[in-house]
């Protein structure tokens, strides 16, 4: 039994020690965006009522949202990692096209989580706002840059 699990733990070391440079960014970037969605989809079950609004959790859930935001997601983005390059990549073409304006779109979302924190606070009222101010600069940068699922 050891030695199974022993050679299984080999395998799946030496099958990531395979994996190319685009596809650890593309990893990360899911993985990146799949928290962002998780936090977001926390302020979005509370704002709608499928949830009950939770103080501590709502400003838990912006304070992620912040340290995420603050995070060098640009980086991510390497040639050869696009849906035309890579499958499982949503990532368009034209990013490589104006790597600036795409940097500049997700600053944006960073600006926009700033002192969400505090804006998510009093009541289940204050998170609507939050969530189209966030939501616009997610579909700002994602009309233009990202695949159509």
């Amino acid at each position: 039994m050891r030695q199974s699990i022993l050679v299984a733990s080999l395998c799946l070391i030496g099958s990531a020690a395979l994996a190319t440079p685009a596809e650890d960014a593309l990893e990360a970037r899911h993985g990146l965006m799949k928290m962002i969605s998780m936090e977001m989809g926390t302020l979005a079950g509370m704002a709608k009522g499928e949830v009950d609004y939770d103080e501590t959790a709502a400003s838990a859930a912006a304070k992620n949202l912040m340290a995420l935001a603050q995070y060098d997601a640009p980086k991510l983005f390497i040639e050869g990692t696009s849906s035309d390059d890579m499958e499982g990549s949503d990532a368009l073409p034209a990013i490589w096209s104006d790597t600036e304006d795409f940097a500049a779109r997700y600053a944006s979302f960073a600006t926009a989580t700033d002192g969400i924190d505090q804006e998510v606070m009093g009541g289940q009222g204050n998170l609507g706002p939050v969530l189209q101010k966030l939501g616009s600069t997610c579909s700002e940068c994602h009309k233009p840059y990202r695949a159509d699922r």
